[in-house]
């Protein structure tokens, strides 16, 4: 366990040269690539979100394909099509941007619900169908998603069959005062690139996410990750729980969380920390809630803090 906190660690500092102050993000995003989930970066443009996206992608020697969603991009250009080739008389088939290890989907929202739904099947079944023919996609396959939660204008709501294909959903945010600082004495991030190193490869991410598997979940905290879920699909205000899919998210989350801590068992630390970037994105308010200005943020924090929290006398190991 040691190891994998270790490669953690080397691989986090290695994206900080170039994402600056901004280390329990590259965390989260880093959680839910070993977790085998994807993730939803939900902030204004400038933050940093595809340059962290290019960093991570060069730390861990993994291809990495951009695509940049449009209201007339079409699912052939995200999967691919058969081209007629007229010298050999053949459809040729040229693969679109799906097909890589890390893919960035910048302004997801910004591509139509048809569009959209082309990325479904990659996401959970990591396979495109195209004119009949299935085709794997390469391991690991890992979507990172951008949206702007501010300029609507122009764009369609993800569905929540969509969002619930997210493991994670992070904002970045601006940095503090002297992150700044930094930011501007270094330059612009693009210079910084070829300076992050290269940590591990597509091998040794699918290593990682093999441990995940052997992380233990104790019956205590397996119990209290169900009472969370449960509890918000009952709790006034909510319109729309979180699904059991998201309970499975939520338990897949803090392995990946444990793992990275060096740990080979879950705490309910690991629940409380990511019961809001795994589960916010999952529920909807209902309409008095929203008009009293009650966030799906609280809604999450004060369903924790009502629970009864496993301790170490319960065997939590």
């Amino acid at each position: 366990m040691s190891e994998m906190k270790e490669l953690g660690h080397r691989i986090v500092d290695e994206v900080e040269k170039v994402i600056v102050g901004k280390r329990p993000v590259i965390e989260r995003v880093l959680t839910g690539l070993i977790a085998g989930g994807h993730v939803l970066l939900e902030d204004v443009p400038g933050v940093g979100k595809t340059m962290l996206v290019r960093a991570l992608s060069r730390a861990l020697s993994l291809e990495s394909q951009r695509l940049q969603c449009t209201p007339d991009l079409m699912p052939q250009d995200v999967t691919g099509l058969n081209v007629y080739n007229r010298r050999d008389e053949r459809f040729d088939f040229r693969p679109g941007p799906v097909f890589t290890n890390v893919l960035l989907a910048d302004e997801l929202n910004r591509a139509t619900p048809r569009t959209q739904s082309a990325l479904l099947e990659a996401m959970q079944e990591r396979q495109a169908t195209i004119d009949g023919d299935t085709m794997a996609l390469p391991r690991p396959f890992f979507v990172l998603a951008t949206e702007n939660p501010i300029e609507q204008e122009g764009t369609f709501p993800l569905p929540e069959a969509e969002l619930d294909r997210f493991l994670l959903r992070i904002a970045i945010g601006y940095p503090d005062e002297e992150s700044e600082r930094e930011l501007v004495r270094r330059g612009a991030g693009q210079d910084l690139l070829p300076s992050v190193e290269p940590v591990t490869d597509a091998e040794g991410i699918l290593a990682l996410q093999r441990a995940v598997q052997d992380i233990e979940v104790s019956q205590p905290v397996l119990q209290y990750i169900v009472s969370v879920t449960r509890a918000l699909r009952t709790r006034p205000g909510i319109a729309l729980g979180p699904s059991p899919r998201a309970t499975l998210a939520l338990t897949a989350a803090c392995r990946a969380q444990a793992l990275l801590e060096g740990r080979d068992f879950v705490v309910p630390d690991d629940v409380q920390g990511l019961a809001e970037p795994v589960l916010a994105h999952r529920i909807m308010l209902d309409a008095s809630a929203e008009l009293g200005g009650t966030t799906r943020s609280e809604v999450i924090s004060q369903t924790l803090e009502e629970l009864p929290v496993p301790f170490e006398g319960q065997g939590l190991k």
